[in-house]
């Protein structure tokens, strides 16, 4: 029988206990100790100590072979003048551990060690720890105490480089120094960065500061997420694929439509990658991946389970946000990140940009079983507000943010800028911490004396959840208070819905403010909230078919416009973003296989999917959705069904679960059954499903539905189907992006742009000047939806060839070039344009006579 750690096989007794290899080596614990107390003793601001000892929580191998160790532990002083033990426990696995076997029996040494209380902080320098490489694992450790109840809780370390084993597990040592000398990119950050120098001060540092250069915006993202963008889900089987591709591309090998949808791109954008909660079969802080299974005094036997964690990645605990979620490590080593940051870096046709999503506004609710009440100011929507007016937990939370951003991150995108919320007692008003927004771009990255600021994008929707913020934001409060920064724009926010007839006349508005004031913004149409959203769209609402023949093909034609491409890249300013999903026409949606708790609620949120992502083909192709099918779902009507009555059942019944299974029970139950889909149901072969309904069956079903979801989001099940034409056609408007670089700017001077509205027909058409060369122009029609028109692209447009020569440089699918006449009628269906470039008239060739 598996032990709990809130049930403990043996208390410890008062003396800890530690091999004579492994002890705290006073000497240097007393210099660490009388450091942190200097700080403390210090002229600096409260906020500037914290800062400085934060930078030494965590654990530290040091050259010399000891290891550093501090933990921030405020929910100890009342434990301390109570003389309970604290200690350091430390697991040393005593055997090879396989990092490929999913699931492993390993017997670890148990090494307990006092480290020195200094005020709310416990700091310890030991020998005899073994630090983790590429090759090995290293030793495991935490902060353990007997509570008043005499029950064991643990203090994990929120700082830690390595969590092999989840957020509840402890925390593996980590050579990131040795991690950081290795790494193949090491040219690219000499190039980029600046060298750092001695810090004298803080006149000294405010000079540093001025001197490290901010890297550049890249022309264009790709949106990526991490679990879905290989088949290996993973960032080794992300590494797999570019470097096929660059192999490719330097020995002069054509490349397939799934590999061009990777190129054109200076820059790729992951979706959060910091660990994320884990599933809870009760709100317990057990580990599901590291659990004891027995002990012989300090020989422990624990099962090691490889973490199988999946999600979108944006619920977040916090603890562990300065390094990676072990379940997108193939090998569980953090080295997967550094070597396919390198491989991206050092691409052959030029570094790619690597940027974080952080998500800092907000936590999950088991961050209440993994950190101190300090941390946290209360409940919200998403889980818990966090306490950044804490001196030390801002000073830990920007702490975690550097050790992550120097795995070589080029920029980061800040999640939910909105949520950055406190109450000032000054004014007695809820203000917006623009002082944390900034100082999260302020942070100096340092990776082998090279030092860099980077990149900054922030997504922030304020006064976002107010009634009307799509209509009142100006997303332009990060961009105003820093404008080398990027913000999220109107029209890639979640709420934007083209698959509806209509949607690009109704936000002409923002269209507008995109053209002429866009070029701080991030741009687009596809992205994870968005495509999400689309699945969320009633379908009885006003779609536009012209998109499609299915729901399926109107959601994708939709996200991946060829109209809305040419003019998000070939005319309109502003920093355009892709998702990777939508490029290669792969379902997306939100999902989490983690917690119980709300599993049914999500599950029941997401039942458009079904509809807007999923045709019967797809869910009848074998090895798709096995769990589903296995519970006697046979066919996707049956499971929509069941998703639709779920979803129904849960509002009626305020997503109170035991409730919604009691009325599916009365239903199966009574033979006079008022619940139309499930007496539909009953009929059609799920009646053993639905007749043996419980609340353990339920959760289960909720599962399995997110897990085989998980897997049709994977966009190697779809490279095949791939329209080759399609794929050169978007590639072709990245690189014209590329060539015309001043198109970011917002229009000025001469420059053009309308709309032409008739009939239910939106055009959008324009002329635009290099403003360094005011003969260089591009020009574009686009028609935006509606029926198929008839337009004279130079009466439309207004071209004067009396000087410059116009040509088509772009033409969507569907349009002959060579046949385009600029002065003659061109029929375009909806989704369709083209791209005109100039090109200077050739001067007459002098007669030779």
């Amino acid at each position: 029988m598996t032990k709990t750690l809130s049930q403990p096989l043996t208390l410890v007794e008062p003396a800890a206990t530690a091999t004579p290899t492994l002890y705290l080596d006073e000497p240097a614990t007393t210099q660490l100790v009388q450091w942190a107390q200097q700080i403390e003793q210090s002229s600096l601001t409260v906020f500037e100590k914290s800062q400085a000892l934060a930078k030494r929580l965590g654990a530290h191998p040091r050259a010399d072979g000891l290891v550093e160790i501090g933990f921030w532990t405020p929910q100890l002083l009342a434990q301390v003048m109570r003389k309970l033990e604290i200690y350091l426990e430390i697991f040393t696995p005593l055997e090879p551990i396989d990092l490929e076997l999913t699931e492993q029996i390993v017997t670890f040494r148990r090494d307990r060690l006092n480290l020195v209380q200094q005020g709310e902080f416990h700091w310890g320098v030991v020998a005899g720890l073994t630090p983790g490489t590429r090759e090995q694992l290293g030793s495991f450790y935490w902060l353990r105490y007997v509570d008043q109840n005499e029950q064991f809780q643990a203090i994990r370390d929120p700082l830690a480089y390595s969590l092999p084993y989840g957020i509840f597990a402890p925390a593996e040592l980590y050579d990131i120094d040795r991690l950081q000398r290795e790494r193949a990119d090491l040219d690219y950050f000499r190039r980029t960065g600046a060298s750092a120098i001695p810090k004298n001060g803080s006149s000294a540092l405010a000079k540093a500061t001025s001197r490290i250069p901010r890297l550049r915006a890249p022309l264009n993202i790709l949106q990526l997420h991490i679990g879905t963008a290989s088949a290996a889900g993973t960032f080794a089987g992300l590494n797999e694929t570019y470097q096929a591709i660059a192999a490719k591309l330097e020995n002069n090998e054509p490349l397939t439509p799934a590999e061009e949808n990777y190129l054109g791109y200076d820059a790729v954008q992951f979706l959060p990658t910091e660990p994320t909660i884990e599933y809870r079969d009760e709100y317990s802080p057990e580990s599901e991946f590291f659990s004891f299974v027995a002990e012989d005094g300090d020989t422990l036997t624990v099962e090691l389970t490889k973490p199988h964690t999946q999600d979108w990645g944006y619920d977040v605990p916090i603890l562990g946000s300065s390094t990676t979620n072990p379940a997108l490590l193939g090998s569980l080593r953090p080295d997967e990140v550094t070597d396919l940051i390198a491989t991206l870096h050092n691409f052959p046709t030029g570094p790619i940009q690597v940027i974080y999503d952080l998500v800092y506004g907000h936590a999950d609710n088991q961050s209440e079983l993994l950190l101190p009440h300090q941390f946290l100011k209360g409940p919200n929507m998403y889980g818990q507000d966090l306490n950044h007016q804490l001196p030390m937990v801002r000073a830990i939370f920007l702490e975690m943010q550097r050790r992550k951003n120097n795995t070589g991150a080029d920029g980061i995108r800040v999640d939910g800028g909105q949520d950055f919320r406190f109450f000032n007692p000054l004014t007695g008003l809820v203000e917006y911490d623009d002082a944390y927004l900034l100082a999260m771009s302020d942070l100096v990255q340092e990776i082998e004396g090279c030092q860099r600021l980077l990149f900054t994008i922030y997504e922030d929707g304020r006064p976002w959840p107010q009634e009307g913020w799509e209509d009142i934001s100006t997303y332009r409060e990060l961009v105003d208070l820093k404008p080398e920064s990027y913000q999220w724009g109107p029209l890639i926010f979640a709420h934007n819905t083209p698959a509806l007839k209509g949607f690009w006349e109704k936000k002409w508005r923002r269209v507008c403010e995109v053209m002429y004031e866009g070029d701080r913004w991030i741009t687009g149409c596809a992205n994870h909230d968005t495509v999400r959203r689309g699945n969320q769209v009633k379908l009885d609402a006003a779609i536009n078919w012209n998109l499609g023949k299915t729901l399926p093909e109107v959601l994708r034609n939709a996200y991946d416009n060829p109209a809305v491409t040419l003019w998000v890249y070939g005319f309109s300013p502003g920093l355009p973003m892709d998702f990777i999903n939508a490029l290669m026409h792969t379902p997306w949606m939100f999902f989490r296989n983690t917690d119980e708790r709300y599993g049914v609620k999500v599950v029941s949120e997401e039942a458009g999917f079904l509809e807007w992502q999923i045709t019967p083909a797809m869910f009848k192709r074998k090895g798709a959705f096995p769990r589903l099918k296995s519970l006697g779902f046979k066919h996707i009507e049956e499971l929509r069904e069941f998703s639709h009555a779920l979803n129904e059942l849960m509002q009626t019944n305020d997503y109170n679960i035991a409730e919604v299974v009691e009325a599916i029970r009365h239903c199966m139950e009574n033979g006079n059954c008022h619940l139309p889909r499930i007496k539909q149901l009953s009929r059609s072969g799920m009646l053993r499903f639905l007749s043996k309904m419980d609340l353990d069956r339920l959760k289960g079903f909720s599962r399995w539905f997110m897990e085989d979801c998980y897997e049709a989001c994977n966009i190697s099940r779809y490279e095949q189907s791939l329209n080759a034409a399609s794929v050169k056609y978007n590639l072709g408007l990245r690189r014209f992006r590329h060539q015309y670089p001043w198109l970011r700017h917002n229009l000025a001077g001469i420059d053009r742009f309308n709309k032409l509205s008739e009939d239910d027909v939106t055009l959008f058409y324009g002329v635009r000047s290099n403003p360094d060369d005011p003969d260089e122009c591009v020009a574009m029609i686009a028609h935006m939806g509606g029926e198929t028109t008839r337009v004279i692209p130079q009466t439309l447009l207004h071209l004067d060839e009396s000087e410059v020569m116009w040509e088509v440089a772009i033409a969507s699918l569907g349009l002959d070039i060579d046949a385009i006449a600029l002065e003659e009628p061109l029929e375009l269906q909806d989704s369709q344009g083209i791209l005109l470039v100039t090109r200077k008239s050739e001067p007459d060739t002098p007669s030779s006579n």
